[in-house]
């Protein structure tokens, strides 16, 4: 018998509470908020310690580098991640010097687990930050740096000391600029301005690879004289975020009735298969960046909450995120030409005409 969703949340609760216990027995109780700031000198060495392993998380740091970069550009920074994809992404962040990759799943591979841990724990770093407001193992692992400054988050799911500790703020949930909260917040600096959008940093030589790769793509079926746009659709997604043809195939309908300027293209998941019955032109890689290269030359791209979609908000193209499951404040794409479409109750016709509205 298949286990229920609430049985999963509850042993995921259960878990949770279990490794707090622990933590708290093992490094004492919740750091404090700091009433002091962070240097702004003096800060060479910095570590980024980074537990969650899927892609739009791994994306969403990229913020905070960027907010790093612009603090202290002349400092180096590493990073612990148990995203697998991690050097890919944050390769072309010129001060980034490192990247110690831990397994995707716990302490499964022990060995590799052990390896990452002494490779980040060969340096002593100037600063050590836990972007994340709740993992426990975050926080075990800053603790196990050697750091001189240690940054995270203050609160009941987080346990061990650290030298500057900031409240989870309640009006900052974005994924990506909460990390970034964190460190202007630690600083003593206003964090109202505006924050850095997820960056891929593609180069030029990928932007205009990608560009011949999908007019190639665009001449294996003829165009409208009137389609000028090029709108890149995704239609995986991943669990109950899954919408199947009986949503999209309205939605598409809708969509070039109402933008007969647009010519769609379909983004073919990992499965390497068709979601929409190969109706459109299509693009599939397994490369991340290639793919990157190639959503960097769209005019659009619209998708369900998925890491492709944080993808193509790296990629810096013009992203519509549509929202029917998770919290759009949360995961929602931001800066400018990006939008969130709140679908939560809407029918697929009706979501066409938000999207039509705002390409």
């Amino acid at each position: 018998m298949a286990r229920s969703t609430h049985d999963s949340f509850d042993l995921d609760h259960l878990r949770r509470r279990m490794a707090r216990g622990l933590m708290r027995l093992l490094f004492g109780r919740p750091a404090e908020p700091s009433g002091e700031p962070l240097p702004r000198r003096g800060i060479h060495r910095i570590l980024v310690c980074h537990i969650s392993h899927t892609l739009g998380n791994a994306l969403l740091l990229t913020p905070l580098i960027q907010e790093l970069e612009a603090t202290w550009p002349g400092a180096e920074i590493d990073i612990v991640t148990r995203s697998q994809v991690g050097g890919l992404l944050y390769g072309h962040y010129a001060r980034v010097n490192q990247v110690f990759q831990l397994p995707s799943h716990g302490f499964g591979h022990p060995v590799q687990w052990l390896r990452g841990l002494r490779g980040m724990r060969k340096a002593h770093y100037d600063l050590a930050i836990d972007v994340d407001p709740q993992s426990q193992t975050g926080r075990l692992l800053l603790l196990k740096a050697r750091a001189t400054w240690t940054l995270g988050f203050s609160g009941r799911k987080k346990s061990g000391s650290v030298t500057h500790a900031v409240e989870v703020p309640e009006h900052v949930q974005n994924k990506g600029q909460r990390p970034v909260y964190l460190l202007r917040k630690a600083l003593g600096a206003g964090t109202e301005a505006d924050y850095p959008v997820p960056d891929l940093r593609l180069d030029e030589a990928e932007r205009a690879r990608g560009r011949r790769v999908l007019d190639r793509v665009l001449a294996t079926a003829p165009a409208d004289a009137a389609q000028r746009k090029v709108v890149g659709v995704f239609a995986n997604a991943t669990g109950t975020k899954l919408l199947g043809k009986d949503w999209w195939n309205p939605l598409l309908a809708t969509l070039e009735q109402l933008r007969p300027d647009c010519r769609l293209v379909e983004i073919v998941p990992m499965t390497g298969r068709s979601m929409l019955d190969s109706r459109y032109p299509s693009y599939f890689s397994t490369d991340l960046r290639q793919l990157g290269g190639v959503l960097a030359n769209l005019d659009a791209y619209l998708s369900l909450d998925c890491g492709i979609m944080h993808l193509a908000n790296a990629s810096r193209v013009p992203t519509l995120g549509i929202f029917t499951i998770t919290r759009a404040d949360e995961w929602g794409p931001y800066g400018p030409g990006n939008h969130v479409i709140a679908a939560y109750d809407l029918a697929p016709e009706a979501v066409a005409r938000e999207l039509a509205a705002r390409m």
